[in-house]
């Protein structure tokens, strides 16, 4: 056997299913006569009387990336037994990112440092926005990745859609919307479901659609937020993933509104991306078990 195959990688197991006592005892059971060595695991029971259960397991195995195959169709009748939706990943694959955007670039420039910095462990493939005006914020620091304008109208949506489709191709990971101004289509997001995450400039649910700063400055809000969710056919209503706040008061206007909401949306944004990256969201319905 090589050295490559030897060599030691990390592994994670995300499971959900029905709640019933053995199910840590038999994953943990199985992981050992595999070899792996749990390194880290978390769990959650929405009830233990008739609820759901969650777990998020990191191993450590010799010869993980060509023993997945394997560890798959040996796990498959564990699962069966207790009704799990489960999946295996490699967790020092780097997962590909597309990132759409129209305008505005602060989330852009968020996620494009966190990425050159290291702080995300992500590789962003490309960008689309249907308009040219963030392609010289790429090439200053996108280190050549490619920026592609597909303009959007009425119109042209279907057209525009399937030309994103085409640039996306079939090795993308996670979809990000960094204000991106645009609806999806229902076709659209069925085809890439769970995989898709966009920023609300609002504390979702109150000032869902557009203007939420307007919304909220009309109501005298004192605290304004954003909200980081995966992307459904109903206009911000997926599950949310992650979400924060700050204080405002009578002397904020709506552009001072924007600006302090700026610094919130690309700070939630980037949490919620590398969570997805890193594996740790399960979903539970319309929610989601977040194993931050």
């Amino acid at each position: 056997m090589t050295a490559e195959r030897q060599r030691t990688g990390i592994g994670r197991l995300l499971i959900s299913c029905p709640d019933r006592p053995g199910i840590v005892a038999a994953v943990s059971r199985f992981l050992f006569e595999q070899g792996a060595n749990i390194v880290h695991s978390d769990q959650h029971s929405t009830d233990p009387e008739g609820g759901r259960f969650f777990m998020r397991v990191e191993f450590a195995l010799a010869g993980l990336a060509q023993r997945l195959p394997e560890l798959e169709r040996r796990f498959a009748p564990v699962a069966r037994r207790f009704g799990m939706e489960w999946r295996f990943s490699d967790a020092e694959r780097v997962k590909r990112l597309a990132v759409f955007v129209s305008k505005a670039e602060h989330c852009l420039l968020e996620l494009l440092w966190r990425v050159r910095s290291g702080d995300l462990r992500a590789e962003i493939a490309l960008v689309i926005s249907n308009h040219p005006l963030l392609r010289e914020t790429v090439e200053c620091w996108g280190n050549g990745i490619p920026y592609h304008v597909v303009p959007v109208t009425p119109e042209t949506k279907a057209e525009a859609e399937r030309r994103q489709m085409e640039l996306l191709g079939d090795d993308i990971d996670l979809i990000v919307l960094a204000r991106y101004m645009q609806i999806l289509s229902p076709a659209f997001v069925s085809r890439y479901r769970n995989r898709i995450i966009n920023i609300h400039h609002s504390f979702l649910p109150a000032f869902a659609g557009p203007n939420p700063y307007e919304q909220a400055f009309a109501r005298g809000v004192k605290l304004i937020g954003a909200t980081a969710h995966y992307v459904t056919e109903e206009l911000d209503a997926g599950p949310i993933i992650e979400q924060d706040v700050a204080r405002v008061t009578h002397r904020d206007s709506v552009e001072d509104l924007r600006r302090i909401g700026r610094q919130i949306e690309r700070a939630v944004l980037a949490r919620a991306v590398a969570w997805h990256v890193e594996d740790r969201i399960l979903l539970n319905g319309n929610k989601t078990v977040v194993f931050a």
